[in-house]
C-alpha cells in the first residue's frame, strides 16, 4: 500500500507547516505527525521570535549579537540573508493571524533575551510557539489541498543513488523519494511517495534525562538523514537551556523563559548571592552557554541542585502580565513568583548542528529539503542567539518552497517503490528493553555528553553505546516495527554523531566546553 503527494512534509512545526502553506498553492501535500500536529516543538516556544522592527535597532546589530554567540562559526552571509528577511516573514505570519503583543501606544512590545543589545523580539505573552503554531493550523485547516496525517511515525527516507550523477558542493548522487512510515494506530507500515520531500522534524532533548522538549523530541529526522548518508554537521553543540524550573521528576521540563531575566530577573545561590558578574560583563545577559556553564559549575561548587531566579524586585503586576503562563505553573507548584525565588536549573534545549542545508533549504541529497531544529544552515555556528529559532525556522522554509515549486515540473513519483520488508517475527513486547536502554542512554549522554565534557567521559559514552546500539540493533532486526523501538535507535543514532562530533573537536567553542581544552571559559577578575 502507498500513498502520493507533489510535496511529503515530515514534521508538524512552524517550519513544516509553513511551509506545507506555500507550496500546497502548486500541488498536493501530505503532512506526517507523529502525534497530532498541535505537539511540536513550536508549540513549546516561549520566548519568541527576534527581528528587527524600529528604528532603535538594525540589520548590523542582529547580525554582530547572533555572529558573537555562535563564537566565530557562523556563516556571514546566512546571517545577513536571515537577518534581512526577517519582517517580510514576520508580517507573514502576522497576516496568517499570529498575534504579537503590542503596548499601550499601539507598538509591538518588544522584548530583551541574552546575547541581544536591543529589545528586538516580538511574543505572545510567555506562549509565543502556541499563537504562531495554532494561526498555522487555523490556515490550514481551511486548505483543501493539505492532508494531516496524525499519529504516523517516519520509519526511513526511500532513496536511491545513482551514480555517474554531475555533483556539487550541497548535491550528491543519492536521491530521495518519499518515506516509509508507520501507522501507529494500525501498525501497518506504508510507502508514503512524493515528487519532494522537506524534513521538519525538530529537536533531539529526550536523548537527555531533563529536557525542555516534548516527548516526540528523540533527533527521528537526523536519524534517517544519517541513514541516509546526508552530509551532518556540528551535532556536537547541544544548547543547554539554563532555566528550567526545578520540578524532579517532571518530563518534559518546564522552561522559564530567557525574556524573564531580560525583563530584570536575576540569577542566584541557594545563599541567595548573585554571580553571574563573576563570569561574564553582561552578566544575567550572557549568551546562554555562559549562562548554563556558570550555573553548572556554581552548581558543583556548592553540592547543590538547583540556584534561584528572581523576580521579586519587579512590579508583581506587569510580571504577571508579561508572564502568565510561568505564573500559574509556579503557582501551581506554591512559588508566588512576585514573592518567592524560582528554582532553576539547565536542561537540553537545542541542537545547533543537524542536517546541512544551502541557502535554499537543499540538503545533500536530492529532492531533500530540509528546516527548522534538523537543519544545520549555518546561522547558529556554535550557540543560538535566543529567539533566532523561529526566524530561522520560517525563512528557510520560506526558501525552500520557493525551490521545491521551481524545480517541482520536472520532479516525477519514483514507480516501484518496494514495500516495506518487515521479516519480525515477535511484537517487542518486553517494553523493558526498550525503556531500560532509553533510560541507560539518557544517563550516558546527561553524565559524559552534558555541558562540561572531557576527553575521558566522551571515551567512556562511546564505549557503553556502542553496548546498547548492538543489543538495539539485534532487537530490531528480530522484531516488528514498532514506534518506540525506532525511537530508541533514532536516539542511539543521534547520540553517536553528538558523542564523534565532540570528540573531533579538540577545542572549547560556544556549546561544546572540554575541561582538556579549558582556555576559553575563565571567571572574569
Amino acid at each position: 500500500m502507498q500513498k502520493e503527494y507533489d510535496f511529503l512534509v515530515i514534521g508538524a512545526g512552524v517550519a513544516g507547516m509553513s511551509y506545507a502553506l506555500k507550496v500546497a498553492e502548486f500541488g498536493t501535500v501530505g503532512i506526517i505527525s507523529k502525534t497530532v500536529a498541535e505537539e511540536s516543538n513550536t508549540y513549546y516556544a516561549q520566548g519568541g521570535i527576534a527581528a528587527v522592527t524600529n528604528l532603535h535597532d538594525s540589520y548590523e546589530k542582529h547580525i554582530d549579537d547572533t555572529i558573537v554567540a555562535g563564537d566565530g562559526l557562523c556563516n556571514k552571509d546566512i546571517v545577513k540573508l536571515v537577518v534581512s528577511e526577517a519582517p517580510e516573514r514576520i508580517q507573514e505570519l502576522i497576516d496568517w493571524g499570529a498575534d504579537f503583543d503590542k503596548n499601550p501606544g499601539g507598538e509591538y512590545d518588544l522584548a530583551r533575551e541574552g546575547g541581544h543589545s536591543e529589545h528586538r523580539i516580538l511574543h505572545h505573552k510567555d506562549n509565543t510557539g502556541e499563537e504562531i503554531q495554532l494561526s498555522l493550523l487555523r490556515q490550514i485547516a481551511n486548505h483543501p489541498s493539505i492532508t494531516i496525517h496524525n499519529h504516523y511515525f517516519a520509519i526511513d527516507l526511500i532513496t536511491q543513488h545513482h551514480l555517474g550523477y554531475h555533483t556539487s558542493r550541497y548535491q550528491s548522487d543519492i536521491e530521495c523519494y518519499g518515506a516509509y512510515v508507520l501507522n501507529i494506530r494500525t501498525k501497518s507500515v506504508i510507502a508514503i511517495l512524493a515528487k519532494a520531500v522537506f524534513l521538519a522534524t525538530g529537536g533531539i532533548g529526550n536523548i537527555y534525562h531533563s529536557t525542555t522538549n516534548p516527548s516526540i523530541a528523540t533527533g527521528d529526522g537526523l536519524a534517517m538523514a544519517y541513514r541516509a548518508k546526508s552530509l551532518i554537521e556540528n551535532m556536537e553543540f547541544v544548547q543547554f537551556h539554563p532555566t528550567s524550573l526545578y520540578y524532579p521528576g517532571e518530563r518534559p521540563s518546564f522552561l522559564i523563559t530567557e525574556a524573564i531575566r531580560g525583563f530584570g530577573a536575576i540569577l542566584r545561590t541557594k545563599t541567595e548571592k548573585t554571580f553571574m558578574h563573576k563570569y561574564d560583563q553582561r552578566g544575567c545577559l550572557a549568551p546562554r552557554d555562559i549562562v548554563a556553564r556558570a550555573i553548572d559549575n556554581e552548581l558543583k561548587l556548592s553540592g547543590d541542585e538547583y540556584v534561584y531566579l528572581d523576580c521579586t524586585m519587579l512590579d508583581s503586576n506587569e510580571l504577571i502580565a508579561h508572564f502568565p503562563n510561568i505564573y500559574a505553573k509556579c503557582k501551581k507548584l506554591g512559588i508566588d513568583i512576585t514573592t518567592d525565588y524560582i528554582p532553576v536549573v539547565p536542561s537540553a534545549h537545542y541542537v545547533c548542528g543537524g542536517v546541512i542545508t544551502d541557502e535554499n533549504g537543499r540538503t545533500s541529497i536530492r529532492n531533500l529539503y530540509a528546516a527548522g531544529e534538523v537543519a544545520s544552515t549555518g546561522l547558529h555556528g556554535a550557540n543560538r542567539l535566543a529567539s533566532n529559532s523561529l526566524l530561522e525556522a520560517v525563512v528557510f522554509s520560506h526558501r525552500a518552497a520557493k525551490h521545491a515549486i521551481s524545480v517541482l515540473p520536472r520532479l516525477k513519483i519514483k514507480n516501484n517503490v518496494p514495500q516495506w520488508n518487515d521479516e519480525g517475527t515477535s511484537h517487542p513486547e518486553e517494553m523493558i528493553l526498550i525503556t531500560q536502554e532509553f533510560k541507560e542512554l539518557q544517563q550516558v549522554m546527561t553524565n559524559y555528553v552534558g555541558i562540561v565534557r572531557s576527553n575521558l567521559r566522551l571515551k567512556r559514552a562511546l564505549d557503553r553505546l556502542n553496548i546498547i546500539y548492538e543489543e538495539t540493533e539485534l532487537l530490531f532486526e528480530k522484531s516488528t516495527v514498532s514506534q518506540k523501538l525506532c525511537e530508541l535507535r533514532n536516539a542511539i543514532n543521534v547520540a553517536y554523531m553528538i558523542i564523534k562530533m565532540a570528540r573531533n573537536r579538540r577545542e572549547s567553542r560556544g556549546l561544546h566546553y572540554n575541561i582538556d581544552y579549558p582556555e576559553k571559559y575563565k571567571l572574569l577578575d
